[in-house]
């Protein structure tokens, strides 16, 4: 496994799939969204590296990729990790920099923890915040309760999960972010597969538009770039209707 790290962006190959010389991989944008703690870096970090590191600072939005295969196809996998969100007044705390990131993604996971119900309490609200933001696009979301190793401090139920992620039409995964990396793999894998049948099935304009290149770290001036450029696009269409 070659592993390449900067500042704010791990880029890792696996060993033995090597990105294609002759063809370009077919982007994947995720992002990683919740509240403040539940594991959200580490969650990322040990998708990347398969490591798992207990303790990080309070990222300031790091990008990170990887390529991977997935049924015989190389995908180059950006993923977006986002700082923590709360409510307040019964309203999400959301920034501009944490809506840019969802719309820049072609699919979300909402991790809540399993020892804190507030985490909890955010996945709807979250999850209506993304499909706000995503209007008649079923962009794909998957819902992780993660630190399922943590049972003596357990807040939240495994079946409370599992039953609002039905309940929104999510699949659904309990993980330890510190004990499994196979469950991690697999959540991350379902909506690589997803994303990847629905940009199969889109127009051929709209399969090349996806293939933007890898934003420069750090990457949120790239993303307020295209963020304005979509806006100018739909302001050109109404005008022009």
């Amino acid at each position: 496994m070659r592993l390449t790290q900067s500042m704010c962006t791990i880029a890792e190959c696996a060993e033995g799939c090597p990105a294609p010389p002759a063809a370009r991989p077919r982007l994947v944008k995720i992002a990683v969204v919740g509240g403040s703690g539940v594991g959200k870096t580490a969650l990322v970090v040990r998708f990347l590296t398969r490591r798992f590191i207990g303790d990080y600072e309070r990222n300031a939005g790091n990008l990170y990729s990887r390529h991977i295969q997935i049924n015989g196809e190389m995908l180059a996998i950006q993923v977006q990790d986002t700082p923590g969100v709360q409510i307040h007044d019964h309203s999400l705390d959301c920034n501009d920099q944490l809506n840019r990131c969802i719309r820049w993604a072609d699919a979300l996971v909402i991790v809540f923890s399993i020892t804190d119900y507030k985490s909890y309490e955010l996945l709807s609200h979250l999850y209506q915040h993304v499909r706000q933001l995503h209007p008649g696009n079923a962009v794909p979301v998957v819902i992780v309760a993660n630190k399922a190793d943590l049972l003596h401090v357990k807040e939240v139920e495994p079946q409370h999960g599992l039953q609002l992620a039905n309940m929104l039409g999510c699949t659904f995964y309990e993980v330890s972010v510190s004990e499994n990396y196979n469950d991690v793999f697999n959540a991350f894998h379902v909506l690589c597969k997803e994303v990847s049948k629905q940009q199969t099935t889109s127009t051929p304009e709209r399969r090349r538009t996806s293939l933007i290149p890898r934003p420069k770290s750090p990457n949120m001036q790239d993303l307020k770039r295209r963020f304005k450029q979509a806006l100018s696009a739909k302001v050109r269409t109404v005008t022009s209707v």
